[in-house]
């Protein structure tokens, strides 16, 4: 029997797992063109990734002339058309997570994804990288009913259902990932590294990490120390 002290490992996807920001950049400059608002820098766009596609669209219209809801009816599919064709073109896993991934695995580690892109984005991003086999599930932003994407704890209690129960632990880089944790009642850990948009510091997680060769310590570290915001993993009946 394993003496690794989680059953379940979930992942956030963009900023976490992998960095989607080029792609989600140029998706969101497409759309802005098409509406005659002028291109956004990457480093303005990182903070607004972490709550799906539209939410990063209406910020990206609120810097670079005001939110509108006629021109964001024009190019909010726009975006999301553009984007679905280039999911990967910039995107990449960051350092040592195959590795990390890899020692999970050996350890009897079910691997999974909740993220609040739309599933579909999610499942087929993962598939052009190769790395389907990995995970799990792969939980979206639309999986569940309206309204209950991270930060609500429903995607994480999901997750822990389709791995087929066990004590979980969650990896994210934002506050909404952080939240959805500490509803759901089970230890986070945050990545220093991903889209922030305040101090790692401040997101409350129950440890920091700076690269993925520091996740499968902070784990055991977690799991050999009770959370105070923990107290199951197991999905509600």
């Amino acid at each position: 029997m394993s003496d690794f002290p989680f059953d379940i490992v979930g992942f956030d996807l963009d900023g976490t797992l992998f960095d989607t920001s080029a792609d989600l950049a140029a998706a969101a400059n497409h759309a802005l063109e098409l509406v005659g608002r002028p291109a956004l820098t990457l480093d303005a766009v990182k903070p607004m990734i972490g709550r799906g596609a539209k939410h990063m669209l209406e910020r990206g219209l609120e810097a670079s002339g005001g939110l509108d809801a006629e021109i964001m009816k024009r190019a909010y599919p726009a975006l999301l058309e553009y984007y679905e064709a280039n999911l990967t073109r910039g995107t990449t896993a960051f350092p040592r997570l195959i590795e990390a991934l890899d020692e999970l695995e050996s350890r009897g580690v079910k691997l999974a994804i909740v993220t609040n892109k739309f599933e579909r984005f999610a499942v087929k991003l993962v598939a052009e990288l190769a790395l389907h086999h990995r995970f799990a599930c792969v939980i979206g932003g639309d999986t569940m009913d309206k309204g209950n994407a991270k930060p609500s704890p429903e995607p994480i209690h999901e997750m822990i259902r389709r791995c087929g129960g066990g004590r979980a632990a969650f990896v994210g880089d934002s506050i909404y990932d952080i939240l959805a944790a500490k509803n759901a009642g089970i230890p986070s850990i945050a990545v220093s590294f991903g889209f922030l948009m305040q101090p790692v510091e401040e997101l409350g997680a129950d440890a920091v990490i700076d690269g993925y060769d520091e996740l499968v310590p902070a784990l055991f570290k977690l799991g050999n120390v009770p959370s105070a915001t923990s107290s199951t993993s197991a999905a509600p009946a």
